[in-house]
């Protein structure tokens, strides 16, 4: 998800995305460092004001004990402490920074998409759809959330966008059978990718817990590897709270990658940089915006820079 012909565009999509996070950033960083000797009470002050951007304790430590190793007792400028955070957050993100690659030789490629209600799993399974369509991939989606008549009708209006088919089920009715069909018929169509919606009630965990592991077991049935990929989609202005949702999905089901959405609303930007330190997980893709152009590929350090509020290098 990251065409180079666009990159530019993408890039400023970006940057406006995460302005309310980047501009926390910048301000508390200027007032801070005004050409300061770098001393223990400045280095808790930036540790201080990571933390309240949402990178976390674990990931503002590190950051802050980087940072400080080689300029202790030495004067900086706010320009060189938010350089130097945005080459620290790049490096800890860049192993986590792996775009979702679709195996030519499981056809077709079975992605399940998990995630809490509201957090933009649906939209991101459409966007995902018109992608792979733009790289001439046969897709298929299945509207597997039976119990949100409003996700089945969102996956509708993506279909005929998109041009892909949806195989969809009567409210209530079994969402592990459906999954079963949708995978069927994606088989007897030759289909390259099947995009599967799920349900995401956290009122009763345990409901929803063997649900899934029901969709990923009749899965089985017709292809012992599938689903291929597991994708958790996170709300990013939820900020810490995000930490809760991949602690349940992961116990829930076996959630191989991370899809970061709503970033372009949000203050709490910084919860990325929390995530890959905490959990290690790749993140696939991130969101700025509605259109289905506004989900692409996680690139490392053009998040670094963007969240530190400065120009691509």
């Amino acid at each position: 998800m990251n065409e180079k012909s666009s990159k530019p565009s993408w890039l400023a999509r970006l940057r406006a995305g995460l302005k309310q996070s980047s501009e926390k950033l910048a301000d508390g960083i200027a007032d801070a460092f005004r050409k300061r000797k770098l001393d223990a009470a400045a280095l808790e002050e930036l540790e201080e004001l990571l933390i309240s951007a949402d990178i976390g304790a674990a990931a503002s430590s590190r950051l802050v004990a980087e940072f400080g190793k080689n300029r202790f007792g030495k004067e900086v400028t706010s320009e060189e402490v938010r350089r130097a955070l945005s080459e620290a957050i790049a490096a800890l993100l860049k192993p986590c920074a792996v775009p979702l690659e679709i195996d030519p030789a499981k056809k077709p490629f079975v992605i399940l998409m998990v995630g809490v209600n509201g957090g933009g799993k649906t939209t991101t399974i459409g966007k995902m759809a018109q992608h792979y369509r733009e790289q001439r991939l046969k897709v298929m989606m299945a509207a597997c959330d039976t119990f949100r008549a409003a996700a089945t009708h969102q996956l509708h209006i993506w279909a005929e966008r998109t041009g892909c088919p949806v195989v969809m089920g009567e409210p209530g009715s079994d969402a592990a059978a459906l999954a079963y069909k949708a995978l069927e018929q994606a088989r007897a169509a030759q289909a390259d990718v099947l995009l599967i919606d799920t349900a995401g009630r956290l009122q009763n965990k345990t409901d929803l817990m063997n649900e899934l592991a029901k969709i990923s077991r009749v899965l089985k049935k017709l292809d012992l590897e599938a689903p291929h990929a597991t994708l958790l989609v996170l709300d990013a202005t939820t900020g810490q709270n995000a930490h809760s949702q991949v602690e349940i999905f992961r116990e829930m089901t076996g959630v191989t990658g991370l899809v970061l959405t709503k970033l372009d609303g949000s203050a709490k930007g910084g919860v990325v940089v929390a995530l890959a330190e905490k959990y290690g997980l790749p993140i696939h893709a991130i969101g700025v915006g509605e259109r289905a152009g506004d989900l692409r590929s996680f690139a490392a350090e053009d998040f670094a820079r963007s969240l530190l509020g400065l120009e691509a290098e």
